[in-house]
């Protein structure tokens, strides 16, 4: 039965789901330390929100740990670098809170518009300061967002509801796209600040985010507007908002989210004037935490229980007709790297992968994972799966290239792979025979029709009488038996190539002799799974 260890606070609704999917739940927030080891590494995967951190330390001796489901948006409290190199799939829920995070940006651009916190302070002190707090209105204003995902996107549709221009940066919506959303799209961030009222932000916290308004953007910004953010703590200079505040250089800030939360006691943010500050409140609606629960729930259901991979940010999403349909094809491509890791004569520079016929209208990363997890997993001693597969062997410097070709040929699906090495290339090429059968179909220029499983055992030879025969007999004499036998030429009593499928290993002595023969050259065994026998990372 899989275990989830549950990290911090989470819905009732979503543990529920998880124990009636028949899924242990280790539900103990607030672990730290030793502790949190522990568990995680006895937990075949877990939940976390945003208060426990996933860091390398606790990823670096992953145990059973195979995903991190964060419930919620952002993942900057987990280490996704490791997680991937670890082989552990990182989860997020982009849905779950994405109304109650837009509904919170509008109703604290409308706090400080309008001065309702302060002006709420001061009734509550006894005082009627009517005069003090005369606000901005809203309508006809121009709001900035950077940042068009699923919040982005709300937020701006509600603005455009309110009247109020919306100019947009996001680098991967097109601009007509953002056309049909109300939103004058921009080539940048800096074309966009001297045009706004109010400059709201909505991307995730990256090396690439972290501090993308400093002094020099508040400077580009008009001094009469008003800077929001309730997306990540980092993204705003927090010394430069304060001064800035405080110099009157713009009119004011409404900010959910901070470097360090809880905020310092001490931190500058408390003090500075015409701010609005709430403690990490745009997911904080029971309809974004129930949202978020379920679906991180789900997430794990699918995954531990079916193998299928969504909303993940560290390999691509695959849903459950696309992976039931998918299941074989993956199973081919791993087995033909297995091949070829046990093929393969010194280390390994290049593969190229060529998908042919009905595979190459497939989701072609998918196998690619597939295969490079088959390539390594026989050479390496850490995990290798459809996650960390493609990056570690970029880290050993195996480059991977695919290519794709929808003409079938002689096969309706065919996967050809080439592997590189110092000394040479070798090709080997599969299909499926029927829904789920995996054949090896080419090995170098030569065809055959071999199964792919169990012992093989692959020699180039002279194609001369009575090979067979000697090969059986030495066989037979050490109890070895021939469940199969394919040879390809290109030509009678030429080079050849021949696989045994074989119902054993050879002991050493049968190998020897067979090598003693002149006429045969480069015995390899290659040792596969069982025929039907999925890797346990398919689920």
């Amino acid at each position: 039965m899989p275990r989830v260890l549950i990290c911090d606070k989470l819905e009732s609704a979503g543990i529920d789901l998880l124990k009636k999917a028949g899924i242990e739940v280790d539900n103990r927030p607030g672990l730290t330390g030793e502790a949190l080891a522990d568990a995680l590494h006895a937990a075949d995967a877990a939940i976390v929100r945003s208060a426990t951190r996933i860091t390398a330390e606790l990823l670096e001796s992953p145990g059973k740990l195979r995903a991190v489901a964060r419930a919620g948006v952002g993942v900057d409290n987990i280490d996704v670098p490791v997680a991937t190199r670890k082989g552990v799939v990182v989860m997020n829920t982009p849905g779950g809170n994405t109304i109650s995070a837009a509904e919170h940006t509008i109703a604290l651009m409308m706090s400080l518009a309008r001065h309702i916190p302060a002006a709420d302070a001061s009734m509550k002190a006894g005082k009627w300061d009517r005069g003090k707090y005369v606000g901005a209105q809203i309508a006809g204003k121009t709001l900035g967002v950077v940042g068009l995902g699923r919040i982005g996107r709300e937020v701006a549709r509600r603005a455009v509801g309110l009247d109020m221009k919306v100019v947009g940066y996001d680098p991967f919506l097109a601009p007509d796209r953002a056309a049909q959303l109300g939103i004058q799209a921009v080539s940048s961030i800096d074309a966009m600040l001297p045009l706004c009222d109010f400059l709201s932000l909505h991307v995730p916290m990256t090396d690439e985010t972290k501090g993308i308004i400093g002094p020099r953007e508040i400077d580009m910004l008009p001094k009469w507007a008003r800077l929001l953010n309730v997306a990540r703590g980092g993204i705003i200079e927090e010394q430069a908002l304060v001064d800035a505040l405080k110099s009157g250089r713009i009119a004011g800030a409404a900010i959910d989210v901070f470097t360090q939360e809880p905020i310092a006691a001490d931190s500058p943010l408390l003090k500075a004037p015409n701010i609005v500050l709430t403690p990490h409140l745009g997911a904080s609606t029971v309809e974004a935490q129930e949202a978020v629960a379920l679906e991180a729930a789900q997430l794990l259901i699918d995954y531990l229980t079916r193998g299928i991979v969504q909303c993940a940010v560290n390999m691509a999403a695959f849903n459950r007709a696309e992976l039931d349909e998918m299941k074989y094809f993956v199973d081919l491509a791993r087995r033909l790297g297995l091949l070829q890791a046990q093929l393969a004569d010194g280390p390994i520079s290049k593969v190229s992968l060529l998908y042919r016929g009905d595979l190459a209208l497939k989701s072609t990363k998918l196998l690619t994972a597939a295969f490079a997890a088959g390539l390594l997993e026989f050479r390496l001693a850490e995990s290798v799966n459809l996650i960390n597969a493609e990056l570690l062997a970029r880290e050993r410097g195996i480059e991977i290239v695919e290519s794709a070709n929808p003409h079938k040929g002689d096969f309706s699906n065919l996967l050809q792979s080439e592997v590189f090495t110092e000394k040479k290339s070798n090709i080997a090429s599969g299909t499926l025979f029927g829904k789920e059968f995996p054949r090896l179909v080419q090995m170098g220029p030569y065809r055959l029709e071999s199964y792919l499983d169990g012992v093989m055992l692959a020699f180039t030879h002279h194609d001369v009488p009575g090979l067979i025969g000697y090969i059986g007999t030495v066989f037979g004499k050490h109890m070895v038996n021939i469940a199969s036998m394919n040879v390809g030429r290109q030509m009678a009593g030429g080079e050849a190539i021949a696989v045994l499928n074989l119902d054993s290993p050879p002991p050493e002595v049968a190998l020897k002799e067979i090598k003693s023969h002149d006429k045969i050259y480069n015995v390899t065994v290659v040792k596969l799974p069982p025929s039907g026998e999925m890797p346990v990372w398919f689920g």
